[in-house]
């Protein structure tokens, strides 16, 4: 199956983290050329061509919401951030289940170096609500991924703690395609003082 007109793939972006091993700075308010990470994430997800845009929001949600600019954005809180990235991707999807988006592509806030480069190259590869698609680093699976509608309920009964959708895509690993991207993109986390580095 081809893509159609029809077809509609939306940025799923999770940003609800608190950045415990960050001293409690939520990872969305941190700066990146002059915005915040949150602003800047939400931008490469545009910019890559995907619309509409839903935003999981979590620690200091109302302080997001003040400072940044999410217009056109679909603001989703999810009251269990602490739980992990499982129960924002689930919020996430949850929220993209009363649109009529055909896939949802992921990214993750704390991941500056995926740029729109590497979201569109993802968002290409999608064929059909049954699409399973990871960006890849050396042929090591990474972000952004792409999941088709019709995986959407088992990734969300599949994501707990901090795992999000790891355990669906192992065990559909047949059915991943992996999309390089280590040539125009680099996959590292903000996690730490010392990644604080990558941001400007």
């Amino acid at each position: 199956m081809t893509t159609t007109e029809t077809d509609t793939v939306a940025g799923l972006l999770l940003a609800a983290g608190g950045g415990r091993r960050l001293g409690g700075r939520p990872k969305a308010l941190l700066s990146h050329r002059g915005r915040p990470l949150v602003e800047h994430a939400a931008g490469v997800l545009r910019a890559g061509g995907c619309d509409p845009l839903h935003v999981v929001l979590g620690a200091a949600a109302g302080d997001v919401r003040e400072r940044a600019v999410l217009d056109g954005c679909v603001v989703v809180e999810n009251p269990d951030w602490a739980d992990g990235m499982g129960s924002s991707l689930r919020a996430g999807l949850d929220s993209l289940a009363a649109t009529d988006a055909t896939a949802a592509l992921v990214l993750l806030v704390d991941q500056p170096g995926i740029g729109e480069a590497a979201v569109a190259r993802v968002r290409a590869a999608y064929r059909s609500p049954g699409s399973l698609v990871a960006a890849a680093y050396d042929g090591e699976r990474g972000h952004p991924v792409l999941f088709g509608r019709e995986h959407w309920a088992g990734i969300a009964a599949s994501a707990s703690g901090d795992r999000g959708a790891r355990a669906y895509l192992k065990e559909h690993a047949g059915a991943v395609e992996l999309v390089e991207c280590g040539d125009i993109a680099e996959a590292y986390d903000i996690d730490t003082e010392a990644d604080l580095q990558h941001l400007r």
